[in-house]
């Protein structure tokens, strides 16, 4: 089982990171690479929580979304071809004075098959760049996406 720690400072909001997070439209490919829109099947969607399949490059998991906790997000995997377990992620949101966002990202990868166990491996040595990489985009993304809107509140 290998975990894996992210941090990232944003100009976004809570509330407009977890918009883009738990947006399971057309298009999220945009905001989160390793969701392509081929893979995406969304079960259940509720206020505050979801039931979404997807994945990318033959990888694929069903999560559960809960996002009743302002301050934190949590990716349940439920199922999946390569990851079992504690699999999951939990996105935590800490509003800074400065009107930044400190956004840490733990990510359980536990694989249930030998693919599984040696991605796993991999993502938890030497792979962790792919997946700090993939996140740095998701910021970026989604603070594109609200750039307007930051701008707007700041004026």
């Amino acid at each position: 089982m290998s975990t894996i720690y992210l941090h990232q400072t944003t100009t976004l909001t809570p509330e407009q990171y977890i918009a883009g997070l738990t947006d399971f439209g057309p298009g999220r490919s945009k905001l989160f690479g390793n969701s392509a829109d081929e893979y995406l099947k969304v079960h259940q969607l509720g206020r505050t929580q979801a039931d979404v399949t997807e994945g990318s490059g033959g990888i694929w998991e069903r999560l559960h979304y809960d996002w009743s906790d302002p301050n934190q997000v949590v990716l349940t995997t439920t199922d999946s071809n390569l990851w079992g377990g504690a699999s999951g992620h939990t996105y935590t949101f800490t509003r800074r004075l400065d009107g930044i966002t400190d956004i840490d990202v733990t990510v359980v990868r536990e694989g249930k098959n030998f693919k599984g166990h040696l991605l796993g491996f991999v993502l938890g040595s030497i792979g962790k760049g792919v997946l700090e990489k993939a996140f740095v985009n998701s910021v970026k993304a989604i603070e594109t996406r609200y750039g307007a809107a930051n701008e707007e509140r700041a004026a």
